[in-house]
């Protein structure tokens, strides 16, 4: 297993190459000259070549890649342009309120979403079935700022179960006050969708030749589902999980935005309003950083789910 990893982590080296040399081509020759945004509209020549000279933009386009790789391996990129602040406190300062509410939910969320699957095996093709996947598609055609407003209103301005917005100071404070409602509205828009592709998962291993042979030798349908073909679908389920953790943390962007958290999906959607290009880098470098670990950890999981799979 060691040296799987070693060589899964060697591979991902020309892909994380690729990610760095396409980040840098896109903010240094698409995104236009970064002197002249922080210079503002009335600045002189002399303004926006000492802002040259102190971001670096001066030097030639090996040696600013040079530097930006030097950035990405030390975690320092630098101060944000828009409030000063380093880029890597940003990061780690918002990654706690965004873990808080995502943690959460996608524990729920796969969860439920198993649990709702493997029931709806047991009675699939039935009228009840058929309700179950309507609902979901009905749920799945409403958009998220229809639960965030509808939630909102009822939920914390009528009834006054949960703040509107805000933000405290410990986990305990957070996760059973502030977070409580936005994992509620994020397990609400999610579980449809879930709910379809797990139940997709569950009844193409209820198909195969294996659960014929465990009916075959009187075993229960429930321990059949349960155990048989809970542990080949979760292969997959694995796969969608770790694949869209990362995304995630940018995904949220609209409940951290509503309900004023102070996450990365809200300081992304900042950054790209200020043009605040040193913290739109960072975050973009490691989240596909993220992504590919993510990959990896996938894999491991196999294994654990499944003895029989081979590391090659």
């Amino acid at each position: 297993m060691l040296a799987y990893i070693v060589r899964r982590l060697w591979q991902m080296l020309p892909t994380m190459a690729g990610v760095v040399l396409l980040v840098f081509v896109l903010f240094n020759w698409v995104g236009g000259d970064p002197a002249y945004l922080l210079a503002g509209k009335m600045a002189d020549a002399n303004a926006i070549e000492n802002i040259r000279r102190q971001l670096g933009t001066d030097q030639p386009y090996p040696v600013q890649l040079w530097i930006f790789v030097q950035q990405i391996v030390t975690f320092d990129f630098g101060n944000a342009w828009s409030t000063g602040e380093p880029v890597a406190q940003i990061i780690t300062s918002r990654l706690g309120p965004s873990l808080t509410v995502l943690i959460p939910l996608t524990v729920l969320e796969v969860f439920f979403g198993i649990a709702l699957a493997l029931g709806i095996a047991f009675v699939r093709g039935s009228l009840t079935d058929r309700a179950v996947m309507i609902a979901c598609t009905v749920g799945m055609s409403i958009s998220i700022l229809v639960y965030i407003s509808v939630f909102q209103y009822v939920f914390a301005y009528q009834l006054g179960l949960f703040p509107v917005q805000g933000w405290g100071s410990t986990l305990g404070e957070n996760l059973l006050h502030y977070a409580l409602l936005p994992i509620i509205i994020g397990l609400a828009v999610s579980i449809a969708p879930t709910l379809r592709l797990y139940r997709s998962f569950v009844l193409d291993e209820v198909g195969q030749d294996y659960v014929r042979t465990a009916r075959a030798k009187g075993l229960s349908e429930r321990r059949i589902v349960w155990v048989h073909v809970l542990r080949n679908a979760a292969i997959p389920i694995i796969t969608h999980v770790m694949a869209n953790l990362p995304a995630l943390l940018i995904g949220a962007f609209l409940l951290e935005r509503f309900f004023g958290i102070p996450g990365i999906g809200r300081e992304v959607i900042l950054a790209v309003e200020r043009s605040d290009f040193p913290v739109i880098k960072a975050i973009t470098v490691y989240v596909a950083a993220a992504t590919m670990v993510f990959n990896l950890l996938a894999d491991l999981l196999y294994r654990a789910v499944d003895p029989r799979v081979q590391f090659r």
